[in-house]
């Protein structure tokens, strides 16, 4: 089922549907939905990536290199084509060029070399070394694919959600592979196998929409909360009680809410692991992770939007429990009544 509109969407028609009805089972006045929050911005990309220098060195300098097999790769880099190449394929080169200079320097090549043109393979070989890392955040950070993900143009996720999740997550799982065995051979990168996955992740704005979601359902789970809360502070009302347990938006809206969690802990949980595989990090876009991709206190903020869910979803669930054991108390002591 599609999102109607930009001012509303099918879950919170639903979740909207449902305060009205707790509110009749209730006899208190239904809470006036509040518009969510959007999420914050995804940090500029000056912000997000680092700045990785050129291999600066004369023709004839990595010429004296050339059994180190190099040449053709530092070419195809400076030419007009690898200057405007996407992160993904300058970090593939970054990849292959690095290989390339640690399998040189390991082997028998640097004895054969002139003592300058030694030291000038060391250096560049330890110079891309340190710069992999940030090739590879680059490749993910820069990309338009994974930006895209964190687009505030987005709504929640629809009740009956036909976004295949296991593909998203593959996609990430294959993102957190490439970056935690890149410096190891025996690993061999695919290009095109990137470039598929980075188009799974192009076709929905999946983070956004999590997100989304788990501000949305929070808003109206708290104004549910304030509801109940409110109302349980006089005499149990348990005369709806039953046809509210057993109505099928009370359903829809369990099986929405379970849904949900479920989703929203395993996508968080598969983005922060690529964010973990990076071995380096820029603070803006770190600082975002904290206040918005945290599945606890204890690694982000209070208040982002899945600690907030948590929360209000668990006080939601044991709200509803008091209403039920109020009333089965008080039915209790009514047939107590009766038999004395």
């Amino acid at each position: 089922m599609l999102l109607v509109g930009c001012g509303g969407s099918e879950a919170d028609d639903l979740l909207s549907d449902y305060q009205q009805q707790l509110a009749e089972s209730l006899a208190v006045s239904a809470p006036e939905p509040q518009p969510p929050a959007n999420i914050g911005a995804f940090p500029d990309q000056d912000q997000r990536l680092f700045d990785i220098p050129e291999l600066r060195e004369s023709l004839l300098n990595v010429y004296a290199l050339r059994e180190c097999q190099i040449t053709s790769l530092v070419a195809e880099r400076n030419n007009q084509l690898g200057r405007v190449a996407v992160p993904s394929q300058r970090w593939l080169y970054e990849l292959e060029l690095w290989r390339r200079l640690d399998a040189c320097w390991r082997s028998e090549v640097p004895d054969a070399l002139a003592e300058s043109d030694r030291q000038r393979l060391e250096r560049i070989t330890t110079t891309k070394t340190e710069h992999l890392p940030w090739a590879s955040w680059n490749a993910l950070f820069g990309s338009s694919e994974w930006v895209g993900s964190f687009s505030r143009a987005s709504q929640p996720l629809p009740v009956a959600s036909q976004i295949d999740f296991d593909a998203h997550l593959a996609a990430l799982d294959y993102l957190h592979e490439a970056v935690t065995h890149q410096f190891d051979p025996a690993w061999q990168p695919d290009g095109s196998t990137l470039a598929d996955h980075l188009q799974v992740l192009s076709r929905e704005p999946l983070t956004a929409r999590v997100l989304r979601s788990l501000m949305l359902a929070s808003q109206r789970l708290e104004e549910s909360n304030r509801t109940l809360a409110t109302a349980l502070e006089q005499p149990a009302n348990c005369r709806r009680l039953d046809d509210f347990d057993s109505s099928a938006l009370r359903r829809d809206t369990n099986d929405y809410l379970m849904h949900l969690e479920a989703q929203g802990e395993r996508w968080l949980e598969a983005v922060n692991a690529v964010f973990d595989a990076h071995p380096v990090s820029r603070s803006a876009p770190e600082q975002y992770r904290q206040t918005w991709l945290a599945t606890s206190a204890d690694n982000g903020d209070a208040t982002a939007p899945w600690p907030r869910f948590s929360r209000a979803l668990e006080a939601h669930r044991a709200l509803l429990e008091r209403w039920s054991t109020q009333c089965a108390l008080t039915q209790q002591r009514q047939e107590d009544g009766q038999r004395g």
